[in-house]
């Protein structure tokens, strides 16, 4: 079967094409911009990508024919320049049209929530692209969301946010509107289950998690399940315009988003009660299971057993494949990158790396971070590492985990195991053939993460350039470490 998948590059069609290839099915990519896309990750024969903007009708020539079921995964919501509705209805009747002259037997779009008189002009939007689609000579089946939780997502972050930068907030009185948020594993369930079954086509289907929440209530959940305590005060002065200046300037959304989520946090999103979830065989994930979920890293293939030290934080205990993948969203970061002559002796040095070799530049200020860290009950330097020339997975760094150590990749990834505000990875790799970076990456929890950060700033700023210089520092390709 053949799948056309439409917004390609955005969140929740990244989420959906690797799950789609996993089952087998041949993927066709719709971006606007091939350099954008990496497909050599996927590493497939059954995907291809192709250049289409569907606000210009001429590039839609380049979908194929042959295709069985398309998604249709676009909105403009945030865009910052023209009318966002007006596009999002260009692009739904070129897209139909398009279609039209295909094979294609079902189209696949996930809209929102849209169950009262007066929508917003996000939902209204939505529920035109809808009407568009539908009485086409394809099966329209729609789904309707409205809150989704999962890392990354536009509503998450804000959340995230808010809850971690304010120990106390004046918030705007549509915090007591009440909406039923969906974890993103069950949004995908439920893209990924509807293909092909008739008894869902020309039909829309409202789908929310089990519980009905205002939007007070999910920060305040939030904060319990992070371990922070927050208080919250909803005034009826705020009006709309500031609202959405309060979200800009707190969190990391920009203004045109912010005002359109504003502006559909007015209304009530909750679901109509309909029977897909039952007839697709997905069990619906709480709120609070969201949340916490969000906060773990997909699932790797090749997950280590589950072994402990007695100077180990719970880490091994919840599976190394849970942080592999650094997170990129409310994440502080230092980045750097060397040119090296010799990139074998490099990749030596950095294999080498802590224990008695120690950490290359300012051993005396690792070496005061942890004992700050045993005093404060963590594991500190004492672990040292198991061998003086070799890392593998799981493997003990002094106050590090090693998560990913492949010389075939050029790559060492830590995961910190001190005691912490927050949590940190550090990691070594060589790309391009000669290109060294190293990054290391702070993801803090709450404002007493943030100040950590911010107070060693300076610290890690000469530490991590020191660093780098002495690990690229390589005058000769036999040198002995």
């Amino acid at each position: 079967m053949k799948i056309l998948l439409t917004g390609a590059t955005g969140y929740i069609a990244q989420r959906l094409l690797p799950i789609l290839l996993e089952k087998g099915y041949e993927v066709v990519c719709c971006v606007r911009d091939k350099d954008r896309f990496n497909v050599k990750k996927y590493q497939t024969e059954k995907l291809k990508v192709i250049e289409v903007d569907f606000l210009k009708e001429e590039s839609l020539k380049n979908i194929p024919n042959d295709i069985d079921v398309a998604y249709y995964l676009i909105h403009s919501m945030s865009t910052h320049s023209g009318d966002f509705g007006k596009m999002e209805e260009i692009s739904a009747k070129n897209f139909k049209n398009r279609l039209e002259q295909t094979k294609v037997k079902q189209v696949i779009y996930l809209s929102g929530i849209s169950n009262t008189d007066e929508l917003s002009k996000h939902l209204s939007s939505r529920k035109n692209v809808e009407a568009i689609l539908s009485g086409s000579n394809f099966a329209l089946t729609t789904l309707r969301a409205g809150i989704i939780v999962g890392s990354g997502s536009a509503s998450f972050e804000i959340i995230r946010d808010l809850v971690e930068k304010l120990p106390f907030m004046i918030a705007p009185r549509w915090l007591n509107t009440k909406c039923q948020p969906i974890a993103i594993r069950n949004v995908l369930e439920f893209l990924i289950g509807v293909i092909g079954r008739e008894e869902t086509y020309n039909k829309s289907y409202d789908i929310g998690g089990p519980d009905i929440l205002t939007y007070k209530e999910m920060l305040l959940r939030f904060a319990k399940i992070r371990g922070l305590k927050r208080r919250i005060l909803t005034v009826p002065v705020m009006t709309p315009r500031l609202s959405s200046y309060w979200l800009y300037f707190v969190t990391a959304t920009s203004y045109p988003l912010a005002k359109n989520l504003v502006d559909s946090m007015k209304i009530e999103v909750i679901c109509k009660p309909n029977n897909l979830a039952k007839l697709l065989d997905i069990k619906l994930i709480d709120y609070d299971t969201s949340i916490k979920l969000a906060f773990d890293t997909p699932e790797q293939n090749q997950i280590l057993s589950s072994w402990k030290d007695a100077q180990t934080s719970n880490l091994l205990s919840q599976g190394i494949s849970k942080f592999i993948e650094v997170p990129t969203n409310g994440c502080f970061k230092d980045i750097r990158t060397r040119k090296v002559e010799y990139p074998d002796s490099v990749l030596k040095k950095i294999w080498h790396i802590g224990g008695k070799t120690g950490w290359y530049y300012g051993n005396w200020l690792w070496e005061i971070r942890g004992f700050i860290d045993q005093l404060m009950g963590g594991v500190g330097m004492r672990r040292g590492r198991r061998s003086d020339t070799e890392l593998q997975k799981g493997d003990a760094l002094d106050f590090w985990r090693v998560l990913v150590a492949s010389k075939e990749e050029k790559r060492l990834l830590l995961y910190a195991e001190m005691k912490l505000p927050g949590e940190a990875w550090l990691e070594f790799k060589i790309d391009n053939g000669n290109v060294l970076t190293q990054t290391a990456t702070f993801r803090p929890l709450g404002l007493l993460g943030r100040l950590y950060w911010y107070v060693l700033l300076p610290f890690h700023s000469i530490i991590f350039k020191g660093m780098i210089n002495k690990i690229a520092d390589v005058n000769n390709r036999n040198q002995k470490i």
